[in-house]
């Protein structure tokens, strides 16, 4: 019961800010309609030759125009541009200031007051996942629970050519999951009491990312870009995993979590970005320490790690990166521990009708410790919508040593690396509408086979499966 009361407040938010954006809605049309009375009294009055047909242009909302009428003199107040350019679209964001295809669908609800625009997004799936449902071995468990995170975005534009940004984002996850976090296989990263959490996701933070944003407009082709963030996210890496549409349908975290995306909550990051044309190269200063165990507050900022990342859109459909890193002391267990981290992702959106999207991720990551063999994780994820229906699919390999499994070392050895794979296949159906929220049922198996060493304690090829409700926004159109 406790729960109940921290879910409704936040639904009751959302459904009354749709309320509340229906109304402004309404007042933006009844201006618009008497705006374009006007408009065809003026036109009655100068009456002009009528367009050769050659001459009508066909939508394009980047580009300014419709039906051949410039646009660039009404503000499209309702829509937000890229936090990080005024022009790029929105739906080039990712997580922190990655970059995902333009194409890209977005599920939220828009809000606008004067000069200011507001978007509200977020995801909450109320599960029963069990990580062992052939018993066979002595890692896996089972949970009732509700993986979830929150988002708030405001911006405006400052001066003709600025544009400010601030982000919110938070998660339940340290009431609901507590301290252990959820039952995931494989899964390694962060402490409770003390201990490595194995074979469990850690909760994430009540602030994931507190963050505020600058970007100045050179040109149409070219910004500056400035990002705070305490927590945030460095330039380092793909964009997180529940901001990629390619894994939204999925309420586990990827087994190569730590590997790829951990640094998604720093606290204290500051990324410097130029952009030209469909090109951004960023250099981030943050803090290497994962968060600790108390999930409430706000950790020590370090700024001891660094970062680059070169994005590359080729076109509307794709989203190139490659990134590398030094991360300082990222586990608190293991302080004298520093990591440098290579990745490279692409990831793939193509929309092909009403509510019809296919979204597709693949991505390498190599973490290398300095006198240590490099860990590799490979990830290919997609995910097919077609209305209401969600059909998603997940595929990993990594690598994970002895230390990382907590294992003892005079069993398998100090420095022995264990292959892992893992594949996920889910479906999600909508079943009904609740004000601005779709409400989905949904369940996915997953299916491991690691290394033979590991089968006396997690038996040979284990399944996890769960089963689900899941509440999110509706697709923006």
């Amino acid at each position: 019961m406790k729960y109940i009361i921290p879910f409704s407040i936040l639904i009751w938010g959302l459904v009354y800010s749709a309320q509340a954006q229906e109304k402004m809605n309404v007042s933006d049309t009844s201006k618009h309609h008497h705006q374009m009375m006007r408009m065809d009294t003026t036109k009655s009055k100068n009456k002009k030759k009528p367009a050769k047909q050659g001459d009508m242009k066909g939508m394009d909302m980047q580009g300014g125009s419709i039906d051949g009428m410039d646009m660039g003199d009404m503000q499209m107040d309702s829509m937000m541009s890229s936090a990080h350019s005024k022009n790029l679209p929105m739906g080039r964001d990712g997580s922190g200031t990655s970059w995902l295809p333009d194409a890209s669908p977005m599920y939220g609800i828009m809000l606008n007051s004067g000069k200011w625009s507001y978007m509200l997004h977020g995801n909450i799936s109320f599960r029963y996942t069990d990580q062992d449902l052939s018993k066979d071995g002595s890692r896996g468990g089972d949970k009732f629970d509700a993986p979830n995170w929150f988002m708030g975005m405001a911006q405006r534009a400052v001066g003709a050519n600025g544009l400010l940004h601030f982000n919110l984002m938070m998660s339940l996850d340290p009431l609901i999951e507590g301290g252990y976090g959820y039952p995931l296989l494989f899964q390694t990263g962060e402490s409770w009491k003390g201990i490595p959490l194995v074979d469990r996701q850690h909760p994430h933070d009540l602030f994931s990312e507190v963050s505020a944003s600058y970007a100045y407009a050179l040109s149409k082709q070219s910004d500056v870009s400035v990002y705070a963030g305490y927590p945030g996210e460095p330039a380092l890496g793909p964009v997180a995993f529940m901001h990629r549409p390619s894994a939204m349908g999925d309420p586990d975290a990827p087994i190569s979590h730590h590997w790829t995306d951990a640094t998604h909550i720093t606290f204290g990051v500051a990324t410097v970005g130029f952009r030209f044309d469909d090109f951004k190269i960023e250099g981030s200063s943050f803090t290497g320490r994962e968060p600790d165990e108390n999930r409430y507050n706000f950790d020590e900022p370090r700024f001891d790690s660094w970062s680059s990342r070169l994005d590359y859109n080729p076109s509307a459909n794709w989203a190139l990166q490659v990134s590398h890193g030094f991360i300082k002391s990222p586990e608190a267990l293991d302080p004298d521990q520093n990591i440098y981290r290579t990745t490279a992702s692409a990831i793939y959106s193509l929309p092909f009708g009403d509510e019809k999207t296919f979204n597709a991720t693949a991505l390498w990551v190599l973490n290398k410790t300095p006198g240590q063999d490099g860990d590799n994780s490979a990830l290919l994820e997609g995910d097919l919508r077609i209305k209401k229906l969600e059909l998603y699919t997940r595929y990993e390999f990594v690598q994970k040593t002895t230390e990382e499994l907590n294992l003892n070392s005079l069993i398998y050895g100090d420095d022995s690396i264990f292959g892992v794979n893992a594949l996920t296949l889910g479906i999600n159906y909508d079943l009904f509408k609740i004000g601005p929220l779709n409400l989905a049922a949904g369940s996915q198996l997953t299916y491991y086979a690691a290394d033979s060493r590991l089968n006396s304690l997690y038996g040979k090829n284990p399944m996890g499966g769960e089963v689900f409700l899941r509440l999110y926004p509706r697709l923006m159109k």
